[in-house]
C-alpha cells in the first residue's frame, strides 16, 4: 500500500504514484548499484536513463569555470534523477555522484516518455516535483542575493534536518555525510566563511560537528537566524 496523502514526502516522488503506476514503471526499468563515491551520471554526458533512487543518497553537483564544485541538491529515496534530459534530449546539467551505497531503477529514455504518455497521473505527479524543484531555486536564488553566509548556511542546515534529520530528544542528528567543501559549496559561499558560520553557530550552542556529522541543538536559533 503507498502511504496516505498527509504521510507522503513531497521530495518523494515514487510515494505519489499508485501501486499500477509504479508496477508499470518497474517493469521497464533495471535495477543498477553505485558504490560510494561512484557517478551515477557526469555533466555534459549524452544521456539515456533516467534513474529513479530507491536506497542511498546522491549529491547533485556542478563545475564553476575555475573548478570548483558547486553542490545544487541532495536526493534520496523515492527522488528521480536525470528527468531534464529525458524531456528535452539535452546533455546533462549537472553530475550526480553516490554518498554512499545506492541503488537505482534506470529507465530508458524512450520506455521513460512512453510510460508518461500511458499513465497521465504519474505525469502530473512528475510536473508537481519539477515544479517544486523550480520554486525551490528560485527561492535560493534570492537567498544568495540578500542573505549573509551564516544565514544561508542556517538555511541549508534547516533543509538538512527536514530531509534527512532524525529526532533524538531535543536533538536533531543530520544523517548525511556531508564535508564542510561540500555545506560551503551548497550554501554558495567560500569555505572560510562557511567554517566561521559554523564556529559561530557553536559558540552559540546551536549545533554540534564532527567530521561529517552535525547534530542540531537548537532548530528554534537556525529558523530565527535563516529568516
Amino acid at each position: 500500500m503507498p502511504p496516505k496523502a498527509e504521510e507522503r514526502s513531497p521530495h518523494d516522488l515514487w510515494a505519489q504514484l499508485d501501486p499500477a503506476d509504479a508496477d508499470a514503471l518497474t517493469a521497464r526499468g533495471i535495477v543498477r548499484e553505485f558504490r560510494r563515491g561512484h557517478a551515477l551520471c557526469h555533466e555534459r554526458q549524452l544521456p539515456d536513463r533516467v534513474l529513479v533512487i530507491r536506497s542511498g543518497r546522491v549529491k547533485i553537483t556542478v563545475s564553476s569555470a575555475a573548478g570548483r564544485e558547486v553542490v545544487l541538491a541532495f536526493r534520496g529515496p523515492g527522488e528521480l534523477v536525470g528527468e531534464l534530459s529525458a524531456l528535452d534530449d539535452q546533455p546533462r546539467s549537472a553530475t550526480v555522484v553516490a554518498l554512499e551505497r545506492v541503488e537505482a531503477l534506470a529507465i530508458a529514455h524512450g520506455d521513460f516518455r512512453s510510460y508518461l504518455a500511458d499513465h497521465p497521473a504519474a505525469s502530473l505527479a512528475l510536473l508537481r516535483m519539477l515544479a517544486r524543484r523550480l520554486r525551490d531555486a528560485d527561492a535560493k536564488r534570492l537567498e544568495f542575493a540578500s542573505a549573509s553566509t551564516l544565514e544561508r548556511v542556517a538555511s541549508r542546515l534547516l533543509e538538512l534536518c527536514d530531509r534527512f534529520g532524525e529526532a533524538a530528544g531535543d536533538h536533531v542528528e543530520i544523517d548525511l555525510p556531508l564535508s564542510q567543501e561540500e555545506l560551503a559549496g551548497w550554501a554558495g559561499a567560500s569555505l572560510e566563511s562557511a567554517g566561521r558560520a559554523l564556529q559561530t553557530m557553536r559558540g552559540l550552542g546551536w549545533i554540534e560537528t564532527r567530521r561529517r556529522q552535525v547534530r542540531v541543538v537548537d532548530v528554534n536559533a537556525l529558523r530565527r537566524a535563516a529568516a
